[in-house]
């Protein structure tokens, strides 16, 4: 079969010198099943009115865009003060907790370089290994004199 005409007619219809008439022509030919493989790109371009104008807005597209437009107006809500500034005050309370334990952190490093085990020593450091002391009277008194009074007789020697 030939299709010089249908030829001609695309080389006119991309030049735009064809009429209503000959775009017709080419919208019937371009509906057929059977079309050669070289015209087949051009088959969406002329089909495209035809699936258009099959589609339609549902029944119920004037309600849906009235519904819409009319949807009731959200009123702005009043912000407080204490949440203006909660943003600030967790930034704060996060700085606050950084520096301190960057405080404790740098304030066990720095004693000797050892690794906090520092404040566990010092607290053992001057225990009783006598289990009797625990059974005789005011037992804690006694402990913290003990204790209390050899650093004073040592502080008091190296003057």
């Amino acid at each position: 079969m030939d299709y010089k005409y249908i030829e001609q007619l695309l080389e006119r219809y991309w030049n735009c010198e064809t009429s209503v008439e000959e775009e017709q022509i080419l919208r019937i030919f371009f509906q057929q099943k059977e079309l050669p493989a070289h015209l087949r790109r051009y088959r969406s371009l002329f089909t495209y009115q035809e699936e258009a104008a099959g589609m339609k807005l549902g029944d119920d597209f004037d309600k849906r865009v009235l519904a819409e437009i009319e949807r009731p107006v959200v009123k702005a809500r009043k912000l407080t003060l204490y949440s203006r500034f909660m943003p600030l005050f967790k930034a704060a309370a996060m700085m606050l907790l950084l520096f301190t334990l960057g405080g404790v952190v740098k304030h066990a490093t720095e004693e000797g370089g050892t690794s906090g085990i520092v404040y566990v020593h010092d607290q053992f450091e001057n225990r009783q290994e006598n289990p009797q002391v625990a059974y005789e009277g005011d037992s804690v008194k006694t402990l913290i004199r003990e204790t209390s009074s050899k650093p004073r007789l040592e502080e008091n020697s190296n003057r």
